[in-house]
């Protein structure tokens, strides 16, 4: 007589895995990011709010959602950031209910946010994984500042001295990547990400019809 299995604790989908990724401006954590997701299935990065203004290229809703002071304050009176922070004189912020909504539907999502974003977000979300992206030096992070061609000579200044505080930071995070060599450390990326998806309880939600068979007492097929 066979074992009875019961499949139905296998039911419910399988919960997507919060990634923060951190680094100080110019370190190429967003093109890191963007190579990332292009690579890596069911992988996508949540738009953050901000007050800051449009740069060239950016579209509303894609890079970010560009809103006012006014309307930024108005959202967090109403509790709508899972976290937000003061970073170069203007408000960023992570939409709660689209984070939320996405990791539902067993998507992975990426928060590209700064080291006291971070802080609050593992005081609410403990399990979400960290990561920290650094520079190979100083001099190539001044250089890559200076290249994008955007900031004058003082805030390339003051983003240096910025760096530097949020470096500070980077053993809070669960790992730590050196964007030395860009397709290394994009595949360093990839390589934690796959590496979260084959953790037991995500492996058992999403294939539990899988794991029930395989530990049924029927007699296997000849």
């Amino acid at each position: 007589m066979s074992q009875d299995v019961d499949s139905r604790q296998y039911d419910h989908p399988a919960r997507g895995t919060l990634f923060i990724v951190s680094a100080p401006s110019g370190a190429g954590k967003t093109s890191l990011v963007r190579a990332l997701v292009e690579r890596v299935e069911r992988l996508g990065v949540s738009v953050s709010h901000t007050t800051r203004n449009m740069r060239p290229g950016e579209v509303d809703g894609v890079n970010y959602h560009f809103v006012s002071e006014a309307e930024f304050e108005a959202m967090i009176g109403r509790g709508e950031f899972f976290e937000h922070a003061w970073v170069f004189d203007r408000h960023y912020g992570t939409s709660r209910p689209e984070v939320e909504k996405r990791l539902a539907a067993g998507e992975d999502v990426i928060l590209e946010i700064d080291w006291q974003g971070a802080r609050q977000v593992r005081e609410q979300m403990p399990e979400a994984v960290s990561i920290f992206i650094l520079p190979p030096s100083r001099a190539a992070l001044r250089e890559r500042l200076s290249n994008r061609g955007q900031d004058t000579p003082d805030i390339i200044e003051r983003r240096m001295r910025d760096a530097v505080s949020e470096m500070i930071h980077y053993d809070e995070y669960d790992a730590l990547i050196i964007n030395d060599d860009f397709a290394i450390a994009v595949d360093e990326l990839e390589h934690l990400i796959r590496a979260e998806r084959t953790r037991l309880t995500r492996v058992r939600a999403q294939h539990g019809p899988l794991l029930a068979e395989l530990l049924s007492a029927d007699e296997p097929d000849r």
